[in-house]
């Protein structure tokens, strides 16, 4: 696997950190991944040591005001910008790879991310994944969510931390990650809140295949809202999976593998065709068993 590191140019002029992991073997297809709130594209190394032996080229940015990136921490003037950052970089991955297949993974808050992308542009994607999506009852504190909408108009930089509840093994390996951060401005809750009622009252038209992975436990973006989107979803090709006792930051769950083999399974059907317009499934996942 060879990692790659560099930056592009992203709404306004921004410079934007990516880095993509590049398998040794010929190139099957491209996943573009898009991070969650306070997150950053670092996060996303054992997904690519898994997918990339099997011949998918990774990508992935770190979103303004988030990792790498320049920016106020959790901050955006409007959700344009990141809708236009996201179609740059996917633009310049395609001039790179014209003839691979594209799929787009967003998780968290970037699952809205590339929901609002591929309701924009289908026909550039061959399929889009959702882990733990921000949609529907988010769990953020009423307050904060009332200051926001308050100072969005007048103050749209005010910033508080927004405090999601995280199981103990996320908080103590968020806490020693100094590229991670809590906060979220005044505008960008605003701004979130409009897509994500966009995405939902648009649900019916996503026009390209979907899969959703969500965790039973999580406090965060709970499954009941994935569960209602999904239903929405008018497209017959689309699949949800539920992993018992999960929680938000799914990749620090003890059966991640099992998301990763279920994640590669759908890709490696779609990748060959097989799926296309088949009947839609839903599936709970059973826990692993240690020995």
């Amino acid at each position: 696997m060879k990692h790659i590191e560099g930056n592009f140019q992203g709404s306004g002029g921004l410079k934007l950190y990516y880095q993509s992991w590049q398998p040794q073997v010929p190139v099957r297809a491209v996943i573009a991944i898009v991070h969650g709130l306070g997150a950053h594209s670092g996060l996303f190394n054992d997904a690519a040591e898994y997918l990339t032996p099997q011949g998918y080229a990774i990508y992935a940015f770190d979103l303004r005001g988030h990792g790498r990136s320049p920016g106020q921490r959790g901050h955006i003037n409007a959700w344009a910008e990141f809708r236009e950052d996201l179609h740059t970089f996917l633009l310049r991955i395609q001039e790179q790879a014209p003839t691979c297949a594209c799929f787009l993974w967003g998780y968290s808050l970037g699952a809205v991310i590339a929901l609002d992308y591929a309701l924009h542009f289908p026909e550039s994607l061959q399929g889009i994944i959702l882990i733990a999506p921000a949609i529907g009852k988010v769990r953020v504190p009423p307050l904060k969510v009332a200051l926001g909408r308050m100072f969005s108009r007048i103050w749209p930089r005010f910033s508080l931390k927004i405090g999601v509840e995280r199981n103990r093994q996320a908080m103590a390996e968020f806490l020693k990650d100094p590229l991670r951060h809590e906060y979220g401005s005044a505008r960008l809750a605003t701004e979130f809140f409009f897509a994500e009622k966009w995405v939902q009252k648009h649900a019916s038209q996503l026009k390209v295949p979907l899969l959703i992975l969500n965790g039973s436990g999580d406090r965060v973006t709970p499954p009941e809202g994935s569960l209602k989107f999904y239903q929405q979803v008018s497209f017959p090709d689309k699949e949800w999976y539920v992993y018992p006792g999960n929680y938000h930051d799914i990749h620090f769950n003890i059966d991640y593998s099992d998301v990763l083999t279920d994640l590669g399974n759908w890709l490696e059907k779609h990748l060959q065709g097989e799926m296309s317009h088949q009947p839609a499934g839903c599936y709970i996942k059973t826990p692993s068993l240690q020995p």
